[in-house]
């Protein structure tokens, strides 16, 4: 008897299907979507490329993360220094208001790649959820069509599956 664990870990290492994609689903319909992907490489292929989508999506994701980090750190750096430097205007009367002016110019281009970054970084989230909805939308309505076509003669069931191919395929 095969768990859903091992059932999930069969998934991810064939078909590139996460786990915490096929969390969602129960022991049975992983068996069911098992069945439908060692049988029909069509489907293998729809779920081959939703796979690669994801992961990329998900490097832009990080990478777009990892750039936000870095323009608020720079940020939070020039805030500081931009904190000292007012300080020791006040303390000495040799500042330049041209530095001070380069550093409001300096802070005020890093707010706004960090507002750009933290917008694209949002996209990028929404992105991901609406393609996790669509994968979810298609992967039900394969198992519907799946089920469907199991419960029919031999004959018919070619047909179905024929009508089903051409329906979503082509």
């Amino acid at each position: 008897m095969t768990s859903k664990a091992e059932l999930q870990t069969t998934l991810k290492d064939r078909y590139g299907i996460n786990k915490n994609i096929s969390q969602t689903l129960t022991k049975e319909q992983c068996e069911q979507l098992l069945l439908v992907l060692e049988t029909e490489p069509s489907a293998v292929r729809l779920v081959e490329s939703f796979a690669e989508k994801n992961e990329s999506l998900g490097r832009n994701n990080a990478y777009y993360g990892r750039i936000r980090s870095q323009a608020e750190n720079q940020l939070q750096t020039l805030q500081i220094k931009y904190a000292q430097l007012e300080e020791s205007l006040e303390n000495s009367s040799d500042f330049s208001s041209e530095r001070e002016q380069q550093l409001e110019q300096q802070n005020r281009e890093l707010e706004r790649k960090v507002r750009e970054l933290t917008q694209v970084n949002d996209e990028l989230k929404r992105d991901n959820k609406m393609l996790k909805n669509i994968s979810d939308a298609l992967r039900l309505r394969t198992l519907k069509d799946m089920k469907g076509m199991l419960r029919l003669e031999d004959g018919e069931l070619r047909k179905a599956l024929m009508k089903w191919i051409a329906r979503n395929f082509e």
